[in-house]
């Protein structure tokens, strides 16, 4: 009865070990043998586990979308006010450096998406709930009357979203123009603009 738990913790570190390859060698670099040393296991265990590389690395990409959104939600549900929920949610969204190993994988994960419809879906899933993150905050910061919002809730949302991601893009691409800092104060001040708050 132990045999299949203990398969799924196995593949739970494989899932793992995987992300830290794929965020420190990029996917164009990736080999069965660098998920093997990443895990402590040979490249024979890793292919009794996930035959097909390419498995594996949608399993990545599924575990590393969850876990960054989860995070994003706890973030934005511990304050209580709705210019702090605001922050909390613009700050989650950008890499914290050039090495932030969870936006680094995602990028790289994400550009598998016009090769694959279930990467593309990943991709899009992400996008969405984002999405509706946001509108959800600034619907609520509106009906308490802390935003006064100046354009409708999902082209605000979805401007929010695309600038963390382009933003991030530059961070993690060391751009020297573009630094967490720099980033987050322009996401603020257009953030500050769509919901008429001078105070966030």
């Amino acid at each position: 009865m132990a045999r299949p738990r203990n398969q799924e913790a196995r593949r739970g570190e494989l899932i793992d070990a995987a992300g830290r390859a794929i965020a420190d060698r990029g996917m164009a670099a990736l080999r069965i043998k660098d998920i093997a040393a990443e895990a402590g296991i040979s490249a024979g265990s890793v292919l009794y586990y996930y035959p097909e590389l390419d498995d594996l690395v949608l399993a990545v990409h599924q575990a590393a979308v969850e876990r960054y959104l989860n995070r994003r939600q706890e973030r934005i549900d511990a304050p209580e006010s709705p210019l702090d929920r605001m922050r909390a949610a613009l700050g989650s969204g950008l890499p914290e450096g050039p090495d932030d190993a969870v936006h680094r994988l995602l990028f790289e994960l994400h550009g598998l998406a016009d090769r694959s419809a279930a990467h593309a879906a990943l991709m899009s899933s992400l996008y969405a709930r984002e999405v509706a993150l946001y509108a959800v905050l600034l619907e609520v910061g509106a009906a308490k009357g802390a935003f006064t919002l100046t354009c409708a809730v999902g082209d605000a949302a979805r401007n929010l979203v695309a600038l963390e991601d382009g933003y991030g893009l530059h961070i993690v691409a060391r751009n020297p123009a573009i630094t967490r800092a720099a980033a987050l104060t322009l996401l603020t001040a257009f953030a500050r603009t769509i919901t008429g708050c001078p105070e966030l």
